[in-house]
Formats: C-alpha cells, sequence, structure tokens
C-alpha cells in the first residue's frame, strides 16, 4: 500500500492501478503516516507493519525479509538493516545516515555525522568495510504495539537536531534491532538519481519480460 499526502502522487497511483492511501499531510514523519494506514480498520488485524520508504524504489526483497524476521522471530521492537559503508565519500556525506550498534545488534545511535569517530585518524579502505562503520538502509518494521508507541511521542530534542525520526524511538527506549546486509541498493536523493534509477527500472523490467 502506497501512503503520501501528495494528491499528484495519488493519482499517478490511481492511474497505474496501484493501491494507495492519502493522509494527512501534517504527519512528522513517515512512521506517523504509516500508522494512520495501519490503523484503517482493514489492517488492523496484521501483527508486523512494513514501512519501505519512497525513495528506495530498489530495495531488495531479502533485506526485507531480514528486517520482518526481527519482528517475528527475534522479538525486537522495531527492525532495521544496515551495511558496510565502503567509502569515504559515504562516510562523510551528511545524507548517508550512519548506525552504531551493540554486540547483539541493538541500536544504539543514529547521526548523519561520521560516527563511530576514529579518534587515532580516519578509517581505513579496509575498516570501511568491516562491521564497524555502517549506513543504514531505509526500511523499518515495527510490531503493532511498537508502532503505536512511536507515534504517540512528541518529535524529540535529538530527531530534531539530527532530522531522524528513529531517534523519537531510541531516546524512549524502544529497541531497534539492526540486521547487517551485504549492500545498500542505490536510492534517490538528487534529481541526478531519479534519472539513474528510472533507467535501472526500466533495464530491470526489460530483463524479466523476457524470461
Amino acid at each position: 500500500m502506497i501512503a503520501t499526502d501528495s494528491e499528484r502522487i495519488a493519482d499517478v497511483c490511481r492511474s497505474l492501478g496501484a493501491p494507495v492511501v492519502l493522509t494527512s499531510d501534517t504527519h512528522p514523519s513517515g512512521t506517523d503516516r504509516v500508522a494512520e494506514v495501519a490503523d484503517r480498520p482493514e489492517y488492523r488485524d496484521f501483527t508486523c507493519i512494513v514501512n519501505i520508504q519512497g525513495d528506495e524504489p530498489l530495495m531488495a526483497g531479502s533485506d526485507v525479509a531480514r528486517a520482518v524476521e526481527l519482528v517475528t522471530d527475534a522479538a525486537w521492537d522495531v527492525g532495521t538493516c544496515a551495511a558496510p559503508i565502503s567509502t569515504r565519500e559515504a562516510f562523510e556525506r551528511p545524507d548517508v545516515v550512519k548506525v552504531v550498534r551493540t554486540r547483539d545488534g541493538r541500536a544504539l545511535y543514529f547521526s548523519r555525522s561520521p560516527v563511530p569517530h576514529r579518534r587515532d585518524g580516519f578509517p581505513s579502505d579496509q575498516d570501511l568495510r568491516g562491521r564497524d562503520y555502517l549506513r543504514h538502509v531505509g526500511l523499518y518494521t515495527y510490531t503493532r504495539e511498537a508502532l503505536a508507541r512511536w507515534v504517540a511521542l512528541e518529535p524529540s530534542p535529538l530527531e530534531r537536531i539530527e532530522r531522524l525520526e528513529q531517534l523519537r524511538a531510541l531516546e524512549d527506549g524502544i529497541r531497534i534491532g539492526v540486521a547487517l546486509v551485504d549492500r545498500v541498493s542505490p536510492g534517490v536523493d538528487t534529481p541526478d538519481d531519479v534519472v539513474r534509477i528510472e533507467r535501472e527500472l526500466e533495464e530491470s523490467i526489460a530483463a524479466a519480460s523476457h524470461q
């Protein structure tokens, strides 16, 4: 189900026959928008809710499955994924969200800054390809109870500072499990990305039609 506050987007979805819900335009985050849809009568029996952000059109199904398992099998309140950052350029970019986690996979913090900070110089390329320097994948899964608790909270101080909605949950003690995946699917952050992603989608559709 596509959840949007844009009548323009909703019209495009309807023209394509895609399921869409036009939501309130006052939500402070995507999670709040998802919660509005999840509370509709026809969806209230679902115990795990999945939020794939609209700027992640090439999200791998295996990544979604890993995040779902964190909630349904491993009993985390919220699930998400992260992958090695790999490059210094990505590590320094504020639009690449970094995550630091505990040994058991619990998220400690998300930031737009390069974290964890290496006191003695910049991490090497090999370091950035490991498990200590991770970028967040734009995906969340929630138990129904955790989702309701999350959106009942006011936007938190850290959320406002970093402009990252997941910090609202962390500040209130909601447990977010982070699964490691091999790579991050290309997202849409700039106008150039739109052209590139459209080309990849067209190539993918063409390849599928020949199978």
